[in-house]
């Protein structure tokens, strides 16, 4: 049994083409119904709505205690090691 690969994909080719004819139509479709919508053609409230998103502040993180008390001994190692390098660096010229 032979198949006629040219025919099959021509088929198929069809097949395919009148979807995305059909999909083009939806995506038009829904389209017009989100300007009728939004007034517009969308993009300009999509972009107002960003722009405002970046005006609005974030509340600030609240840390719990554990976690200040970890950032604290870091904190401490860190300027403890700082220290240590400063005057080791001195030497005794002082």
């Amino acid at each position: 049994m032979r198949v006629d690969v040219s025919t099959a994909l021509k088929a198929a080719l069809s097949k395919l083409t009148a979807e995305k004819r059909r999909i083009e139509r939806q995506a038009a479709a829904i389209q017009a119904a989100l300007r009728a919508v939004n007034g517009s053609n969308g993009e300009e409230r999509a972009s107002r709505a960003r722009g405002i998103a970046r005006t609005i502040k974030r509340g600030r993180r609240r840390m719990s205690s554990e976690q200040r008390k970890a950032v604290a001994r870091r904190m401490k190692a860190y300027w403890a090691q700082r220290r240590g390098k400063a005057m080791r660096g001195r030497g005794k010229a002082a």
